[in-house]
């Protein structure tokens, strides 16, 4: 790829940790900020309707979305955690992987403190929201997230671009088989 080597283990496993300490650090912080400052149900213009900050607390999924059923998100934010550190301990040693998967797991962690220590009780916490953005709607309700959601969502994004190109978890780039057979052969690929 760039010629720089791989990743030692360790350094795989620092990257992901302190990315993931900041980004749970600032879903934290704005969130405490929020519910200090804010009314809850109480839009406030911070650039007309561009950005508004409206605090709700969240029983459920994106958009409120089964909330009777809170426990197994906060289930499958547990399990999603775990996976990223056992591939940070086992497998990545990939730079952009590093990155990606530490912003992931710090915005994965931001909502998993919610549900796990807000109100009303452990595994069924209500997740803060604030960021009121009334021009990016879905269906009928415009977004309302927090700065986790924020992470989430783009290194998502990028999780599927990472892998789309090709890019492994060691930081070697996936061959297509075309390439694979013009090595063997010694030949150009065919364009």
């Amino acid at each position: 790829m760039s010629g720089r080597p791989p990743l030692r283990a360790a350094a795989a496993g620092t990257t992901i940790a302190i990315l993931a300490a900041v980004v749970l650090a600032a879903d934290q912080l704005s969130k405490h900020l929020a519910i200090e400052s804010l009314t809850p149900g109480t839009t406030q213009p911070v650039l007309g309707d561009l950005l508004q900050w409206h605090l709700v607390y969240n029983p459920g999924a994106a958009f409120s979305l089964g909330e009777g059923i809170t426990w197994i998100f906060t289930l499958a934010m547990g399990i999603v955690a775990a996976i990223i550190v056992w591939l940070a301990v086992t497998r990545i040693r990939s730079r952009a992987w590093a990155v990606v998967l530490g912003l992931l797991l710090g915005g994965v962690l931001g909502n998993l403190v919610d549900r796990v220590f807000r109100d009303p009780g452990f595994a069924v916490g209500h997740v803060v929201d604030f960021i009121l953005t009334p021009w990016m709607w879905f269906w009928t309700t415009p977004a309302i997230y927090n700065v986790a959601d924020m992470f989430i969502v783009t290194m998502m994004i990028s999780v599927a671009a990472l892998t789309l190109i090709g890019i492994r978890f060691d930081g070697t780039r996936e061959r297509t088989r075309e390439t694979t057979d013009a090595d063997a052969s010694g030949a150009e690929p065919s364009a």
